[in-house]
């Protein structure tokens, strides 16, 4: 049998096992033996050949066998022969779209790859055109701009890091579209840190674990979400660490997220911190009532352009921007069914018409007040970062909006002294306490610390 004809016999497997399978695992096999009852394939790497082994094999096999020749055994061998340098021996993901694959693992972004990660899929909808830049997000936004360019940048790694619903996750699914894109020869590994422990410790479970280091050290560009995951599990965090090394070495670019800046990620190991702190570190402030407002028009276009002639009544998108502040998954939610419902019983969107369809999401809004809540308007109004607020800094600038926060977090949740120093990084209730006393002091002789207050409780109450 020829290569020629295994090109047709593999055309037959792309109807049985997908298009992304197809692409990933059979497509680069190469045919080198057929004789004695045995079909031997090349392949890559000895990991993508055990792959295909334990989840292809036997699909082979039978089609070897329609087509009149006797398999019994089907192998895989690494050809270790340089490859020309006009043809680079293709770099497997690590899973399939498979039924048969493990749930939630990483893949590599191939040339030809389907645009959806196995394992970690990339939204189609969070691209760089998708993304509302503002003052809270300007920074986080440039650099992942540079980084997805694809040339050598003058940070490495990028950090991103901030609250749920900001765009870290966006950001990064961005800077891997336009990489694909635009350079489509680099190998894009993208995984959350979850997925990156889950295949490492399956690696050492199944003996593998050259293989693993081959993988992920081969790629060109390494992006991990969510990175505080790691933190305390030890043998996860020394082969991140080896990792990481190994790629800076060779001047590849990696991008990581995380919910807090790597100094305050707690059990995380301080060589990791470190590592993680000598590129730019970037904090995706809270969003602001002009970014709030710039999400809900960019959506509300979409929706236009999906639903017709959708009227929306003047004020109802600056409405929904002033009072619904936790973040921007909870505000795209709320417009979703807010339009879902106007159009489903066929009247416009007005502020009587959000009101009623909203009425959970704006009672919650007026409910409760968080000390979360608290630490990002103050932070925001004194124009500091959330995450200096909650740290062990203690210059002016931060002590004292440090300070208006805990009075603010007495005054307006009901929370105990105790639970709210846990809330400022661990701080004793005595600090707390202290913080308070003193804003209570200066109010009385400090007219713009009393205004200020006043401004924060009426945002935090509104």
């Amino acid at each position: 049998m020829t290569n020629e004809n295994w090109t047709k016999l593999r055309e037959d497997l792309l109807l049985h096992v997908g298009r992304n399978n197809y692409v990933t695992w059979i497509e680069p096999l190469k045919l080198t033996r057929l004789s004695d009852g045995r079909a031997e394939f090349e392949v890559p790497t000895s990991f993508f050949g055990n792959w295909v082994q334990r989840n292809f094999a036997d699909q082979i096999r039978h089609r070897l066998s329609e087509a009149g020749h006797d398999v019994s055994r089907v192998d895989f061998a690494v050809t270790r022969a340089a490859a020309p340098a006009a043809a680079p021996a293709p770099q497997p993901p690590p899973a399939p779209q498979a039924a048969t694959a493990p749930p939630a693992r990483p893949a590599v972004i191939r040339p030809r790859a389907e645009e959806e990660l196995s394992g970690a899929p990339l939204d189609s909808r969070f691209t760089f055109d998708s993304f509302v830049v503002g003052k809270p997000n300007a920074l986080a936004h440039a650099a992942a701009r540079r980084v997805a360019e694809g040339g050598p940048v003058t940070f490495n790694p990028l950090f991103l890091y901030g609250g749920v619903g900001l765009g870290k996750t966006h950001l990064m699914h961005a800077i891997a579209h336009e990489l694909q894109m635009k350079q489509p020869h680099l190998r894009v590994l993208y995984l959350s840190a979850e997925q990156f422990m889950y295949r490492f410790v399956q690696a050492l479970r199944e003996r593998q674990i050259m293989d693993f280091k081959e993988m992920f050290r081969s790629v060109d560009v390494l992006m991990v979400d969510d990175v505080q995951f790691i933190a305390g599990k030890d043998s996860t965090q020394e082969e991140f660490f080896h990792t990481f090394n190994a790629l800076v070495d060779q001047n590849k670019q990696i991008v990581i997220s995380a919910d807090r800046a790597p100094g305050e990620i707690k059990d995380l190991e301080d060589r990791i911190k470190s590592r993680l702190q000598c590129g730019l570190v970037v904090d995706l402030h809270p969003t602001d009532y002009e970014l709030r407002l710039g999400v809900l028009q960019q959506k509300a276009e979409v929706y236009r352009h999906q639903l017709g002639n959708l009227e929306i009544a003047d004020g109802v998108l600056e409405f929904l921007a002033s009072r619904i502040t936790t973040n921007v998954r909870v505000l795209e939610g709320a417009l979703t069914r807010l339009f879902a419902f106007a159009n489903l019983v066929g009247r416009p969107v007005t502020l009587e018409v959000t009101q009623e369809c909203l009425a959970d999401i704006l009672r919650a809004s007026d409910r409760k007040v968080t000390i979360e809540e608290i630490q990002r308007k103050v932070a925001e109004h004194f124009n500091v970062r959330l995450s200096d607020m909650i740290g062990p800094k203690r210059v002016r600038t931060i002590a004292r909006p440090r300070q208006v926060a805990m009075y603010l977090a007495k005054q307006l949740t009901p929370r105990s002294l105790p639970e709210i120093g846990r809330r400022f990084g661990g701080r004793d209730h005595t600090t707390i306490m202290h913080g308070v006393r003193k804003i209570e002091e200066l109010v009385a002789t400090d007219s713009q610390l009393a205004d200020d207050l006043q401004m924060l409780k009426r945002l935090l109450q509104a």
